[in-house]
């Protein structure tokens, strides 16, 4: 075995696995690719797979997945051993949710992912205002029982339409990945979640970099105690909270960093100053009233 491939494996040994409702475990930190053409995420998947990532979170509204499945298929993470060790997460358009058009979307999703099976699938938004979640989640449970899924998720669900979900399907999904991040929490959010066993996952888990600065400086300050960098310090806060976090970046030097959080903690007064920059301001969109792709 070549030593990047050792380093590779040596970096994926880190990473804990959080254990879900269902049974399955999926690698803490994985890697977002929103906002990555399709045409130029092959290389950023596979600088991050040479980096150690095992978890990489997709979505068929980021317009990239063809990209995916090249990615996977030239790097032999599509078959055998190795796709057993990656975690693969894509998500259904909204404008496909419905039965029978998730069936037709999966077929379609799945043959550019070019894998047997999707280790999750999401409903991307919970489109309140266009409810159909819950003939969706019967066609997801149909593809986890016929094996082509493993894990159901939902991203962007407020107690309400996780309470509406679970009345209508009498399931909970096993993950709700949400924007989170130190200046805005979702506290009432997360302690749903975790009360009925919902894994909490983070998108955005900087706010996009702007709270790289939050608090005064309260971020670099903790970042420059420990010698690490402010988003290493974000995330390691994130870890500590025992959230699933998705950081993006098509950069393989910040990929590398954004995996090594594992060699410092926060100390008590530390975490509570981040626990402290909660704010008001969501930097994405309202679920109440989004919808995309």
């Amino acid at each position: 075995m070549e030593t990047s491939d050792l380093n590779a494996l040596a970096a994926a040994s880190v990473v804990p696995g959080i254990t879900l409702n269902d049974g399955n475990t999926i690698p803490q930190i994985g890697l977002g690719v929103l906002r990555i053409e399709d045409e130029d995420v092959q290389p950023v998947i596979e600088t991050a797979l040479a980096a150690g990532y095992r978890h990489i979170d997709g979505a068929a509204g980021y317009e990239n997945e063809g990209g995916l499945g090249q990615a996977f298929a030239a790097t032999g993470f599509n078959t055998g051993e190795a796709r057993e060790s990656l975690w693969l997460t894509t998500k259904l358009k909204d404008s496909e949710q419905g039965y029978d058009s998730a069936l037709r979307a999966f077929d379609r999703q799945q043959n550019l992912l070019q894998v047997d099976y999707v280790d999750m699938y999401m409903l991307h938004w919970p489109t309140p205002f266009n409810w159909r979640s819950g003939e969706t989640w019967k066609a997801f449970a149909r593809l986890r029982d016929e094996g082509r899924v493993r894990t159901l998720g939902v991203c962007n669900f407020l107690p309400e339409h996780l309470e509406r979900l679970h009345e209508e399907t009498g399931e909970w999904p096993a993950v709700n990945q949400i924007e989170l991040h130190p200046t805005w929490q979702q506290r009432d959010v997360a302690a749903f979640c975790r009360e009925h066993g919902i894994a909490v996952e983070a998108y955005s888990p900087m706010a996009r970099g702007a709270d790289l600065n939050a608090g005064d400086g309260t971020i670099e300050r903790i970042a420059a105690a420990h010698g690490v960098t402010p988003a290493q310090t974000i995330l390691r806060w994130h870890i500590e909270n025992g959230t699933i976090i998705i950081p993006k970046s098509v950069h393989a030097d910040r990929q590398k960093q954004n995996l090594d959080v594992f060699g410092f903690a926060l100390t008590l007064d530390e975490h509570a100053a981040i626990d402290a920059l909660d704010g008001p301001t969501r930097a994405g969109h309202d679920p109440r009233t989004f919808t995309y792709a």
